[in-house]
């Protein structure tokens, strides 16, 4: 019988290149994946650690697998010009922006420590977002079909404030999610979001009406949320 550890080491990576956290995602990943091999094996029952990553990376687009990469509105010149970089990766979604001002979440997760529901993990994620949304009184919601947190649903000024894409394998998870919390939404304009056309994008700041959102503070939200809904126990890690 496997020992479900709900431990998670939490490490807040600070300002890191996207391909440079990438490849540290898939060594934790792989490192995990690998005890549940031995485990299954050697008939062992050693203890999977789980991991969550806070990161903000430098202006960076990437393509999901199912991705199209005609939703990417800029050529290889205008992509330097801008001081950005772009990655096809192996995560589910399509095209998303990633930059200043907005707080990445990499959850890293066994999910056999806590429930083997890809779909409800994806609930789950979207549901720490509402929620420390709503401490700021902002009433986010999700849009049916459509993965991510959203403002305005269901009206002509629906808007997404948080982009998710995960890939899983043997219940083990990576990549995440991308809440604007204090972004210049400008470098969404080089792009068709998710692929989905006609719907805007907005941040945390633009919506609250000030220049800044302390980001410290709402990833303390975003990690007590995510607590409460995994009951996990969260620890700081260097």
């Amino acid at each position: 019988m496997k020992t479900m550890n709900k431990k998670v080491n939490l490490q807040d990576l600070g300002t890191k290149d996207f391909k440079e956290i990438w490849d540290y995602q898939e060594e934790i990943f792989k490192k995990i994946i690998d005890l549940k091999i031995k485990n299954r094996r050697e008939e062992t029952n050693l203890e999977t650690p789980n991991y969550f990553l806070f990161v903000e990376h430098p202006h960076v687009y990437t393509l999901g697998k199912s991705g199209d990469l005609s939703n990417l509105l800029l050529s290889e010149k205008q992509l330097e010009e801008k001081g950005a970089t772009f990655y096809k990766i192996n995560r589910g979604g399509d095209i998303t922006y990633h930059g200043p001002g907005q707080i990445v979440g990499y959850p890293i997760l066994d999910l056999e420590n806590f429930f083997t529901d890809i779909h409800k993990y994806l609930r789950f994620l979207e549901e720490a977002i509402i929620l420390t949304l709503a401490e700021y009184n902002i009433i986010g919601a999700r849009s049916e079909g459509e993965t991510g947190v959203w403002l305005g649903v269901g009206t002509p000024f629906a808007r997404k404030i948080c982009a998710m894409g995960v890939r899983a394998s043997r219940w083990v998870t990576m990549h995440g999610f991308a809440l604007n919390v204090n972004v210049d939404l400008g470098y969404f304009d080089n792009i068709i979001p998710c692929g989905i056309k006609g719907k805007a994008v907005t941040s945390l700041n633009v919506e609250l009406g000030v220049e800044k959102v302390d980001e410290e503070e709402l990833k303390s939200k975003i990690v007590k949320h995510f607590n409460q809904l995994f009951d996990s126990s969260v620890s700081i890690i260097r």
